[in-house]
């Protein structure tokens, strides 16, 4: 299994078959345009008796500068031999003597140079645009040759950013050395993605709300179970012992974008739970990730209601602790949900996946409260 895209020979002698092509024609369309352009007379001379360009149609891939014509493309995108040495991971001299190179094989001026910077020509205008398709279409034609590939079958998988972060990341690697001929691909989205079949591929989602979830198969993976968290040195040093000296402390809080009409359970029903009256609200810090709330909270600025899965392993580890042990719980009606099409028969990679999910879930069914 991987999430790298890799091109196999076959592949690789498609890709550059597609490059050979389209530079083929580019370059003849390019002289074309150049050649009938109400322009300057000295561009349409230098375009007629430039040697290396009297034989348009003799111009093979091989006598192509690539790489110039990239540090090029790069370049005229932003007017700028700095933008593009930066997206290029080199310098702006780099960048400019392959700039040069290629308006010397061409014979044609691609930049005006100023003293605070550059600006395309027309003529380098018009390249640039043939360039940039071309390069679009040769990253497309890979993909696509590549995404046909019949060695791997492809997962794209669907879940909210601090699942995928904080539960399924850790785990995967278990999967990967298992499995080699499934490629999983994962979007952070907090939206359901309408799970699908398809040819060779799949799409399914993870899931945190509470159902019924409409026109889609859910299988329950676990319950959520919230209780406050925070780090061994604030504990320490701030006296907490009982459920309402909380209210002395900054509580962390998320804004979940969970896009659904029940809101999830926070603060409020958990001081409610642990019976504690809240006459001044407490100080709070609001955060748009878990994850951010959470590494706050292992640096000791404040408590956060954390869900246990999420938290299992810092709370193993000892980062983050229980100011109340097993005591003081909220059970969220909220829970963890992989959700399936209605229709179709499950692939066999994404049976097996799906089974070692259910594996990996089972150990936090039932938590103790």
């Amino acid at each position: 299994m991987s999430t790298d895209f890799r091109c196999e020979p076959a592949s690789c002698q498609q890709a550059w078959l597609l490059m050979a092509i389209f530079w083929w024609f580019t370059i003849s369309s390019y002289n074309i345009k150049m050649l009938i352009a109400a322009g300057s007379q000295t561009i349409h001379k230098r375009l007629l008796f430039a040697p290396r360009l009297r034989k348009t149609h003799a111009m093979r891939i091989g006598k192509l500068p690539l790489n110039a014509l990239r540090a090029f493309a790069e370049a005229a995108k932003a007017n700028s031999f700095k933008a593009a040495a930066q997206r290029l991971g080199v310098t702006p001299g780099a960048v400019s003597r392959q700039v040069k190179q290629l308006e010397d094989h061409l014979g044609v001026m691609l930049f005006e140079r100023y003293a605070h910077g550059v600006r395309t020509t027309e003529a380098g205008q018009a390249l640039a645009e043939d360039v940039l398709a071309g390069l679009s279409r040769i990253a497309n034609g890979v993909q696509h040759v590549t995404e046909r590939s019949q060695g791997a079958f492809r997962l794209l998988l669907s879940a909210p950013p601090s699942f995928l972060q904080l539960w399924l990341l850790p785990r995967l690697p278990r999967f990967e050395a298992r499995e080699q001929q499934i490629e999983i691909s994962l979007d952070a989205e907090a939206r359901l993605t309408p799970p699908m079949w398809m040819t060779n591929s799949a799409r399914i989602s993870l899931r945190y709300g509470k159902g019924p979830w409409p026109g889609v198969v859910s299988q329950h993976l676990f319950e959520d179970i919230l209780f406050p968290v925070c780090s061994p040195n604030l504990l320490t040093h701030s006296g907490i012992t009982t459920p309402g000296d909380l209210l002395k402390q900054t509580l962390l809080t998320v804004h979940w974008d969970h896009h659904q009409k029940y809101a999830i359970p926070g603060w409020h029903e958990w001081f409610q739970r642990a019976g504690v009256e809240v006459m001044n609200p407490p100080r709070q810090r609001q955060y748009s990730l878990y994850s951010l709330a959470l590494d706050q909270a292992m640096a000791g600025q404040g408590l956060v209601l954390a869900s246990y899965p999420l938290v299992a392993e810092r709370l193993a580890s000892g980062v983050l602790v229980r100011p109340f042990a097993d005591d003081f719980s909220l059970a969220s009606p909220f829970t963890y949900e992989l959700i399936l099409p209605t229709e179709g028969e499950t692939p066999p990679a994404v049976a097996c996946f799906v089974e070692w999910l259910a594996r990996e879930a089972s150990h936090f069914r039932g938590t103790p409260s």
